[in-house]
């Protein structure tokens, strides 16, 4: 299967799931489409963040190789919002590995600050640092100020929404 030419062929669930089906459990078939969602066009890159989130719920261990090259991706300068979105929509759900915490972290104390960042990275970050709160206390009181800055700057449904919940699981 040329991976890149059916992703380009059509969007749409059906076709999601077939790709992700291809997939399988095949971890050489999975890197290929993690290169594609780290370094290909904008439509190839959204497109193929729903297979990998399709592919990650049946196997999540094919994740975890390539979690540094997604963590590394998502901090360069120029790089597409659906690579930053998805991998933080992706990193939500996963214990993120202990080499992987402080970058993580630092990222999305930086996409919460700033104003200009779109709702759904920002409300991924929270979700993401709240669930390291849980092995990092010390870093709740900066979660409550930046979110209470959300909330005053951008009270978008999606951030009240989300800011809600983080604030009743950090406590």
């Amino acid at each position: 299967m040329d991976l890149r030419a059916e992703i380009l062929l059509e969007h749409s669930r059906a076709q999601s799931l077939r790709i992700a089906a291809w997939i399988g459990h095949h971890p050489n078939r999975f890197a290929a489409l993690i290169q594609l969602f780290l370094h290909d066009e904008y439509r190839v890159v959204q497109r193929s963040a729903w297979i990998i989130s399709l592919v990650a719920e049946r196997h999540p261990g094919l994740l975890t190789p390539h979690l540094p090259a997604m963590v590394a991706r998502m901090e360069e300068a120029g790089m597409p919002v659906a690579v930053k979105r998805n991998v933080l929509r992706i990193l939500q759900y996963l214990a993120i590995p202990e080499p992987l915490q402080g970058p993580v972290m630092n990222n999305c104390f930086t996409f919460l600050e700033d104003p200009l960042e779109t709702v759904a990275v920002k409300a991924f970050s929270m979700t993401i640092l709240a669930n390291l709160a849980k092995d990092y206390p010390d870093i709740k009181n900066e979660i409550r100020l930046l979110i209470a800055e959300a909330l005053e700057n951008n009270p978008t449904p999606g951030i009240r929404s989300r800011a809600k919940k983080v604030l009743k699981e950090i406590g």
